[in-house]
C-alpha cells in the first residue's frame, strides 16, 4: 500500500516521480469502511491528471495476493506518462516476482535504486519518464532511443569483408579484432516468405542495449542490396526486438540463491522480420554484421531463419490442429496455405 500513500501526497511541487511496487491502483484489496473508496476515488482522478510521472511494477501471476489487473495503471486522458511494467518483462529481472520479494528482490530493487538516484538530476517532466524508461523497461518495446540511421556500412574494401555460404550461421567467440560479415538474404521464389534475423551478443552491445558494465564489443546490423558487394548500398536495420536476456551458465543455478544474477553477463538480444522485396535478377541483398571494438572477449551469433509453407485443407479440424501445431512445435515463422483437399497430403 506504500504506493497508494505515495500517489496520495500528490499533487505535490517535491516529488519527482513515483515508482510502485505491487501498488493495487484500481481496487483496494480489503473494503474497511467507505473511506477507503473516497480515498481510491480520489486517487483515480490524480492518476488521470497529475502530470508526475508514476511508473507502476507488478509481479503478474507469482503475487498471490495483489491480482494482474488491480496493479496495472489505468490509461490516463491526458498526455502524462504512467507505465505498467510487469517483471516477467522487466529487462534484468526476467521472471514473475512474489508481492512480499517485491521489496528485496536483486534484479528489481537495482533498477528501482538506479533509476531513483538518477532521478535526483532531472530538471524535467521528460527528462524523468525517459529515466524510467530506461531503467525500467518493458523487454517487449523496443528502448526510447535507437541507432542513428544515418550509419553507414562502408563495403568497397572487400579484403576486410567474409561472405557465408547461404543458410550458414555466423558464429564468433572472442573475436580478437574487428570484422564484418554479409549473410545473403534468400527467398522462396514461389511463395515468397520473408525471414527472421536472429543475433545475440554476449556481455557488448547492440546500441542502445548493453549488459551493465559491458566491455567494448559493438555490433551494427545492416540491409544491404546491389549487383555486387564493393557497390551494394548498406543501410541500419531497425530492429523489432532488442534487449537483454540473461545468460545462464551451465550447470550452475539460475538466478544463483540469495544472490541473483549479474547482469554484466547478459546477451543483447536483437530480431529483425525481412520482407520479400521483388528486385532486378542483377541485384543481390544481404544482411551486414558489423563487429567493433573487439578485443578477445564475449561472443556473437547470427542467423536467418527461413519460413516454410504448409499446405492444408480449410476444415474445421485441419484449422485446430494447424493452430495447436504452429503454436507449440514449430520453432520458426511458418505461412499455411489453406486449400481444399490437401489435409491429408500435406507436409504435416
Amino acid at each position: 500500500m506504500g504506493g497508494i500513500v505515495a500517489a496520495s501526497l500528490l499533487p505535490s511541487n517535491n516529488v519527482s516521480a513515483i515508482i510502485t511496487m505491487s501498488t493495487p491502483h484500481t481496487l483496494p484489496p480489503a473494503r474497511f469502511d467507505s473511506r477507503i473508496d473516497r480515498l481510491y476515488d480520489k486517487l483515480q482522478n490524480v492518476l488521470d491528471e497529475d502530470p508526475t510521472p508514476i511508473l507502476s511494477l507488478c509481479g503478474g501471476a507469482s503475487d498471490m495476493m495483489i491480482t494482474s489487473e488491480t496493479c496495472i495503471l489505468p490509461q490516463p486522458s491526458k498526455d502524462v506518462f504512467r507505465k505498467t511494467v510487469f517483471t516477467s518483462a522487466l529487462e534484468g529481472a526476467w521472471t514473475g516476482v512474489r508481492h512480499d520479494d517485491m521489496v528485496w528482490c536483486h534484479q528489481v530493487r537495482w533498477r528501482v535504486a538506479r533509476a531513483a538516484l538518477e532521478l535526483g538530476l532531472a530538471d524535467d517532466l521528460p527528462s524523468r519518464a525517459r529515466l524510467l524508461d530506461r531503467w525500467l523497461r518493458d523487454g517487449h518495446s523496443l528502448p526510447p532511443s535507437v541507432p542513428d540511421d544515418h550509419e553507414q556500412l562502408d563495403l568497397s574494401d572487400i579484403s576486410n569483408i567474409e561472405l557465408l555460404p547461404s543458410g550458414k550461421k555466423f558464429m564468433l567467440n572472442n573475436p580478437p579484432r574487428p570484422k564484418t560479415v554479409l549473410i545473403p538474404i534468400l527467398h522462396n521464389s514461389i511463395v515468397r516468405l520473408p525471414q527472421q534475423l536472429t543475433v545475440m551478443v554476449s556481455q557488448g552491445s547492440i546500441p542502445p542495449i548493453s549488459a551493465q558494465s559491458a566491455i567494448p564489443l559493438k555490433v551494427s546490423i545492416f540491409h544491404c542490396a546491389g549487383s555486387t558487394v564493393p557497390s551494394a548500398s548498406c543501410s541500419i536495420l531497425p530492429a523489432e526486438t532488442l534487449k537483454l536476456i540473461p545468460n545462464p551458465i551451465p550447470g550452475v543455478s539460475f538466478p544463483v540463491p540469495h544472490e541473483g544474477s549479474d547482469e554484466s553477463e547478459g546477451v543483447v538480444l536483437y530480431e529483425a522480420r525481412i520482407p520479400y522485396i521483388k528486385g532486378h535478377h542483377n541485384e543481390y541483398r544481404w544482411v551486414g554484421i558489423k563487429v567493433e571494438n573487439a578485443d578477445g572477449r564475449g561472443w556473437v551469433v547470427a542467423g536467418l531463419d527461413h519460413a516454410q509453407s504448409t499446405v492444408i485443407e480449410s476444415g474445421t479440424f485441419c484449422k485446430i490442429f494447424v493452430l495447436l501445431y504452429s503454436q507449440f512445435f514449430l520453432t520458426t515463422p511458418s505461412s499455411f496455405i489453406i486449400q481444399k483437399n490437401f489435409c491429408l497430403h500435406s507436409s504435416l
